[in-house]
């Protein structure tokens, strides 16, 4: 019997209000007219049992979690969430789009806190027990200003998350951190103006699908 080819793991990540989940509906869109078998989840959450973690790290305030707390807290998810959606699917040979995974890890919890943030010994040695050395395929970092990503946020009209609530001066870091994140791992992340219009966002990241994958 012939075994089923492995499909690819698509992350995107970005700070608040770059248009991820507007980019993961368009690529899944082109993905499923090419043929592919699609799965479209999220970081904290994507299995049912780290949908539970992610109720405790978005609701309350935003001082209800320190990093270290939150590092763990995320791990748990991603553990549950590897073992029980992601891998499994990509074994399968479907190919796997996740609004997030350990890059805002990195971003959030290893620079956002500025001085009380994790150390980056301590992220790689958690994650490393998490997912072993399991990364994605390709990593798609929407860039956007903090200003202009607030104010998407705030156009949404909805009740703001714990990390939306964090201060300007934490978003700025994250901008930071994931333009090093990208600079740090250029063959697996690129990072994407998320000023550009969705349509020609998606041109881009779909270019750089076909060269890779096709």
């Amino acid at each position: 019997m012939q075994m089923q080819d492995k499909g690819k793991f698509i992350t995107l990540e970005g700070g608040e209000g770059a248009g991820k989940s507007t980019q993961i509906v368009m690529m899944a869109d082109f993905l499923t007219a090419k043929g592919i078998d699609v799965v479209v989840t999220r970081e904290p959450g994507g299995s049912p049992d780290a949908e539970e973690i992610r109720r405790l790290l978005i609701s309350g305030g935003k001082d209800r979690w320190d990093a270290v707390t939150e590092l763990l807290l995320f791990s748990a998810a991603r553990r549950n969430h590897l073992q029980k959606k992601i891998l499994p699917a990509i074994n399968a040979g479907k190919w796997v789009i996740s609004d997030r995974f350990a890059d805002s890890t990195t971003a959030y919890q290893g620079c956002g806190y500025g001085e009380n943030s994790v150390p980056k010994e301590m992220l790689e040695a958690v994650y490393k027990m998490v997912a072993g050395e399991f990364v994605p395929d390709v990593t798609f970092i929407l860039d956007i200003p903090v200003d202009e990503g607030m104010k998407r946020v705030i156009a949404r009209g909805e009740d703001k998350a714990r990390f939306e609530q964090m201060d300007m001066a934490f978003h700025e870091k994250l901008r930071a951190a994931y333009a090093k994140i990208a600079a740090d791992n250029p063959d697996r992340c690129v990072l994407v103006n998320a000023l550009n219009t969705k349509e020609n966002i998606h041109k881009e990241l779909v270019k750089i699908i076909e060269q890779r994958f096709f």
